[in-house]
């Protein structure tokens, strides 16, 4: 795989702060830091050297797709790219028994996702489809991700801003590299089974319920389960009727219990998803961050809250849960979580680079006006001169 490149320039509110205050005092060095806000005009794709892999994430079971898909295939092939496809979506029947693209169908390398490893061949990831394609197609890829140009051919279309009626210009474009780009954060998440324990109070409980110096064990359990995260995480109370009742530590200090339906933490660009619909602000996946929303809590106090990105967050069962909680990510591989075991949360290294169709603060806003109808309504009509005149005496 060809190596991408950003194009840094200067930082979004200014230039780049002081790390030195005073004679003498400095701000600690941090080679951990996990990404900085940018100046939208500097943020451009650039390629050092031309793609050659494509991979087409297409959406299954949707036949008003086939004919793009089959055009899209036809121009990737004639410019004599290698065009990686999942050999399920290649052994649709309406592509089998349509002999006038049996000579492309040929041409193309097929895949088959959790069996062959295509990570490291890939430059270049074209979606078409809604937004599910984008998550799946970043679920393909556990570390480094290519850059993603998404089609809207589905039902939403937040994430995909890419009209497939100039689909040949548009790709051209990107080839060509100077293409705005958005780098969307995921979630590093882990699944910790059993052997989790908790240390006792150093001081007693706060009457809110705090408890700042409650410190768990990081150590104990066994890693089950590891995942990148476009979206969110989502933690819920499953088939029960009881409420869920769960634990919520920050850098391993107990910050709150959640008690209501479950709770979702989701990345910048999730906050237009699951965690908009349960009363979360949305926040431009510029933002470095990581969102804590509550779902149906019991507690009219429990507003949502944004922790800075670098952060780990950890979930587990209450000692005094009822029942057992469900956890899912990306709304996939959903699974029980039960006293002992823990999820842990904080920002991944790997952002999912998306190409912009404009720049990424005009596709974000088109976005919410296009999709979610964000503050449209019926404009206030002018007053007339006549109407002027007599407030103004009034």
């Amino acid at each position: 795989m060809y190596p991408l490149c950003c194009r840094r320039g200067h930082f979004l509110h200014g230039p780049y702060p002081a790390t030195h205050f005073g004679p003498k005092a400095c701000v600690l060095p941090n080679p951990t830091s996990v990404m900085h806000i940018q100046d939208p005009a500097s943020q451009r794709l650039t390629w050092s050297k031309p793609p050659l892999n494509v991979l087409i994430i297409r959406k299954i079971r949707d036949e008003t797709l086939l004919e793009p898909f089959k055009e899209l295939c036809r121009f990737l092939v004639e410019k004599h790219l290698m065009v990686y496809v999942e050999k399920k979506v290649v052994d649709d029947g309406s592509l089998m028994t349509d002999d006038s693209f049996s000579a492309i169908r040929n041409q193309l390398c097929t895949f088959r996702e959790g069996y062959d490893d295509i990570s490291d061949r890939i430059d270049l990831i074209i979606c078409l489809g809604g937004d599910g394609t984008l998550l799946y197609a970043s679920s393909l890829f556990q570390g480094s991700v290519p850059p993603v140009m998404a089609f809207h051919l589905g039902s939403l279309g937040f994430l995909t801003p890419f009209k497939f009626e100039s689909f040949k210009t548009e790709v051209d474009k990107v080839f060509e590299g100077n293409a705005a780009i958005i780098l969307r954060s995921r979630l590093r998440v882990k699944v910790v089974k059993g052997m989790f324990q908790r240390n006792e109070q150093l001081f007693s409980t706060q009457g809110n319920g705090i408890a700042p110096h409650n410190h768990i064990n990081n150590e104990a359990g066994k890693i089950t389960l590891q995942l990148q995260v476009l979206n969110e995480v989502v933690v819920d109370r499953g088939p029960s009727s009881y409420l869920s009742n769960v634990d919520l530590y920050l850098d391993g200090r107990l910050i709150t219990s959640v008690l209501g339906d479950g709770v979702i933490v989701s990345t910048p660009t999730g906050s237009t998803a699951y965690a908009a619909a349960a009363g979360a602000s949305m926040i431009h996946p510029n933002v470095p961050a990581i969102m804590v929303t509550p779902i149906c809590p019991h507690s009219l106090s429990f507003r949502p809250i944004v922790v800075p990105a670098g952060v780990e967050l950890m979930i587990t069962l209450s000692p005094d849960a009822r029942n057992t909680a469900w956890v899912s990510f990306d709304g996939r591989k959903r699974q029980e979580i039960q006293h002992g075991d823990s999820i842990k949360i904080t920002t991944s290294c790997f952002p999912v680079p998306s190409i912009c169709c404009h720049d990424l603060v005009y596709d974000w806003f088109d976005s919410l006006a296009q999709c979610l109808h964000w503050n449209i309504r019926k404009k206030q009509t002018r007053l007339t001169d006549a109407s002027d005149s007599s407030e103004t005496e009034n």
